[in-house]
C-alpha cells in the first residue's frame, strides 16, 4: 500500500502546488499591477473560495460532472452513447479541486508582495531597459513570498482528507483512516504517521527557509503604480476574472443553496440543530481552551524571553502544520495505553471516548491560530507598562488578568473567531476522536457523500461555508484594497 501511497501524494503535493502558484500568481498580478471596471469588489471575490472546504466544493463538483451528472447525462442523450466521456474520481479531479480551494493563499500573499514593491525600482529599472516589469522586475522581487505560499498551499494538500477520499484517492491521511477504522490496524497507521510525519517536517523546514528570504521593500513610500487599462482589455479583464469567480465560488454557493431548498423538509429537524449544536459547543469550548492556552504561552515568552523559552513556544505551534489525521493517531494511541490499566476502575472509555481526548487534538491543532495574532498583539504592549504596574504591586498572574488580558481583548476575540471557524470546518480530527454519537455538521457531511447522498449534505455544507465567510470579513477588514490614485 506504501508506494501507491508515496506516488499519490506527491503527486497532489506537486501539481497542487505548481497550479496553485501559477494561478494565484497570475491573479495577483493582473489586480495589483492594472486598474479596470470592478476592480475591488473582485479582489474580494478572489478570496471567497478560501470558505469552501475542499469537500464541499469536492462533491459538488462530482454531482455536476461524475457520469450520473447533469452534464454527462446530456451528452449521452444527444450522442446515444452509453460510455463515460471522461472519470472525475481521480487525483486530476482531487487536484482541481484543491486547486480552486488553495489558490487564494498564494494570491494573496503574491498580492501585498506585488504591492510592496516600491514604483522607484521600477521606473529605474526601466531607465535601465528592462521593459518586461513582471518577468525581470515583479517575480524575481516576490519570488521568496510566492515560493512560502507555494510550500503552505503543499501543507494544506499534505493534511486534506475529505477532498481525497471523496475522490477515491489514496494518501497518507486517507490510509491512515483506513487502517485504523477499515482494518482496525492501529499499529498500520502509526508506522503510515511516522512517513507521514516526516514528509510535513521537510515541507515545515522548506517553508522556514523561505520566511528570512523576502526581498520586497515593506510599506514603500510610493507603492507600484496600477496601468489603467482601455477599451476591450478592461472588459475582458473584467468578465474573465468575473467568470472565474463565479465558477470557483458564485456557482457552487448557488448550487448548495439550491439543494438546500429541495431537501429542506427532510433536512431541517431536531436532527440538524443537534449537530449544529455539536459543532457549536465543540467550536467554543475549543476556543476557550485554546485562547487560554495561547494567551498563558504568550504571557511566559514575554516574561521569560530565554532560549528554552523560545524554542517551547515554536514546539507547541508546530501542530497547524501537521495533517489532523496524524495528529489523531498521534494523540489516540498514548491516551490508549493510560486507559488500559486504570479501565477496571474507572470504566471503558474514560479518555478515549471523552471530550478530553478531541479538545486536547484541536488545541494540538490549532493552538498556533491563536497564538500568532495573540502574541502579535502581547509583542506591541509596552514593557514599561509591566513596570508600572509592578511599582503598584500588581504582579505574575494579577498582571496578566488585570492589564494584560484587556488591552488583548480585540486579538482574542479575532482569535477565539478563527477558532470556531476552524473547529466547524475540520473533519478528520472530529472524524476519528469524537466520543461516539456526537456528530457534527462535517462529519454529517462525510456520511453523507460517503453514501452519495450530495444533495442532502448541501444544508449542512452551506451553514460551514456561511460559517468560513467570517474570517475572510476579518481578514478583508485587517486588509483593505488600497487602489493608488495615480496611474500611468
Amino acid at each position: 500500500m506504501l508506494p501507491e501511497v508515496v506516488g499519490s501524494t506527491l503527486w497532489l503535493l506537486l501539481g497542487v502546488s505548481t497550479a496553485a502558484a501559477v494561478l494565484g500568481t497570475g491573479l495577483a498580478w493582473l489586480t495589483a499591477r492594472y486598474r479596470f471596471p470592478g476592480l475591488g469588489l473582485l479582489h474580494v471575490a478572489l478570496l471567497l473560495p478560501l470558505a469552501l472546504p475542499g469537500y464541499v466544493l469536492g462533491f459538488v463538483f462530482i454531482a455536476g460532472f461524475d457520469y450520473a451528472g447533469p452534464l454527462q447525462s446530456y451528452l449521452r442523450e444527444t450522442t446515444a452513447s452509453k460510455e463515460a466521456f471522461w472519470q472525475v474520481r481521480n487525483a486530476a479531479g482531487a487536484g482541481l479541486t484543491l486547486v480552486c480551494t488553495l489558490y487564494p493563499y498564494v494570491y494573496l500573499i503574491a498580492y501585498n508582495a506585488f504591492r510592496s514593491i516600491s514604483s522607484e525600482t521600477v521606473e529605474a529599472a526601466q531607465t535601465l531597459g528592462h521593459r518586461k516589469v513582471f518577468f525581470r522586475i515583479a517575480l524575481p522581487l516576490a519570488r521568496p513570498w510566492i515560493l512560502g505560499a507555494s510550500l503552505l498551499v503543499a501543507m494544506e494538500t499534505l493534511a486534506d482528507f475529505g477532498t481525497v477520499s471523496l475522490f477515491n484517492v489514496d494518501t497518507f491521511t486517507t490510509a491512515i483512516y483506513k487502517s485504523w477504522f477499515g482494518l482496525f490496524d492501529l499499529s498500520a497507521a502509526l508506522q503510515l504517521a511516522c512517513a507521514l510525519i516526516l514528509v510535513a517536517l521537510l515541507l515545515m523546514w522548506a517553508h522556514s527557509q523561505t520566511q528570512s528570504r523576502g526581498s520586497v521593500q515593506q510599506n514603500p513610500a510610493r507603492p507600484l503604480s496600477r496601468l489603467r487599462l482601455r477599451g476591450w482589455h478592461a472588459w475582458l479583464s473584467t468578465f474573465g476574472l468575473s467568470s472565474f469567480v463565479f465558477i470557483v465560488a458564485g456557482l457552487p454557493i448557488l448550487t448548495l443553496a439550491s439543494w438546500s431548498w429541495q431537501h429542506m423538509h427532510t433536512e431541517w429537524d431536531s436532527r440538524y440543530f443537534l449537530w449544529l449544536g455539536h459543532s457549536l459547543s465543540l467550536a467554543l469550548g475549543s476556543a476557550g481552551i485554546i485562547c487560554g492556552a495561547a494567551l498563558l504561552l504568550a504571557y511566559l515568552n514575554r516574561a521569560d524571553q530565554s532560549r528554552y523559552s523560545q524554542w517551547f513556544s515554536r514546539s507547541a505551534n508546530l501542530g497547524y502544520a501537521l495533517p489532523g489525521t496524524l495528529i489523531a493517531v498521534g494523540i489516540f494511541a498514548p491516551m490508549a495505553a493510560i486507559e488500559k490499566p486504570l479501565a477496571p476502575l474507572l470504566g471503558q472509555g474514560w479518555v478515549t471516548q471523552s471530550l478530553f481526548l478531541i479538545f486536547l487534538a484541536y488545541c494540538a491543532r490549532f493552538l498556533t491560530v491563536a497564538h500568532t495574532p495573540i502574541a502579535q498583539q502581547m509583542h506591541r504592549l509596552s514593557r514599561s507598562l509591566d513596570e508600572v504596574s509592578r511599582s503598584l504591586g500588581v504582579s505574575g498572574w494579577r498582571l496578566l488578568n488585570r492589564v494584560h488580558r484587556p488591552l488583548l481583548g480585540r486579538a482574542l476575540a479575532s482569535a477565539a473567531a478563527l477558532i470556531v471557524i476552524d473547529v466547524i470546518k475540520e473533519m478528520p480530527i472530529t472524524l476519528m476522536t469524537r466520543p461516539f454519537g456526537r456528530n457534527t455538521l462535517a462529519t454529517r457531511v462525510f456520511e453523507l457523500t460517503a453514501e452519495g447522498e450530495y444533495q442532502r449534505a448541501a444544508l449542512p455544507s452551506l451553514t460551514i461555508v456561511i460559517a468560513g465567510l467570517i474570517p475572510i470579513a476579518l481578514l478583508l477588514r485587517r486588509s483593505r484594497l488600497k487602489t493608488s490614485p495615480q496611474a500611468t
